[in-house]
């Protein structure tokens, strides 16, 4: 075999290898979450879950059942405190609550100033203020001044495209898991077929995984 054919060989070779990186798909490229999309999704969390325990809410502002479900998830924070680990992420149903993705927004602009969950508490404590409203970016703004935030920071981040896509990025974590209305608790990677109508329910199946992930306790 010649040195020229040999050359010529390599030289093909390198070609190729280099047509394949160039046209890889980019889900398989590094960093790449695998949805086409390098967005992480939120991390917006209560507690430290020294019971091994996390429990995740996929949650709409807008959504009247998420309203309802709100106390008794704040009964199961304060009753487990670092015992579990609380975490909401975001699942608008844009389809019929035309407000859910601009309080998506103003919740996560709040937690780019360490306030998300402040933010999370007077969206569903004053939904009725904002849900109807055509344009609810004023009362967001409102509420926005109440919790001391930088003004126009919050303004920028709740219509910068990084936010709208830590959203959706949440929104296809969920989708992922089989979600398709809200709320959608999870339990440990685990989700709910039922969701618990009351605070007795969640404990039950809290205790219940503490339990299993504690054997010797």
């Amino acid at each position: 075999m010649s040195k020229q054919f040999l050359a010529i060989l390599a030289v093909i070779v390198v070609i190729f290898v280099g047509v394949f990186a160039f046209t890889r798909p980019k889900s398989d490229a590094p960093g790449n979450n695998g949805n086409g999309s390098s967005s992480q999704t939120s991390n917006h969390t209560v507690g430290a879950g020294n019971k091994k325990v996390t429990l995740v809410e996929y949650g709409d502002f807008q959504c009247p059942a998420c309203k309802s479900f709100y106390p008794v998830v704040k009964q199961v924070k304060e009753t487990y405190g670092d015992d579990i680990k609380f975490q909401f992420m975001h699942f608008p149903l844009t389809q019929i609550h035309p407000n859910a993705m601009a309080s998506g927004r103003a919740a996560e602009a709040a937690g780019k100033q360490g306030k998300f969950f402040e933010m999370h508490d007077l969206l569903y404590e004053n939904q009725d203020q904002w849900s109807q409203s055509t344009n609810p970016t004023p009362i967001f703004e409102s509420f926005a001044s109440q919790l001391d935030l930088n003004m126009d920071q919050f303004k920028s981040d709740m219509m910068s495209a990084q936010v709208l896509a830590v959203i959706n990025a949440d929104q296809k974590s969920g989708q992922a898991l089989g979600a398709n209305s809200t709320p959608t608790f999870v339990i440990n990677g685990k989700k709910l077929d039922k969701n618990p109508a009351s605070l007795d329910e969640f404990k039950k199946l809290i205790d219940d995984e503490i339990a299993k992930q504690n054997p010797s306790n």
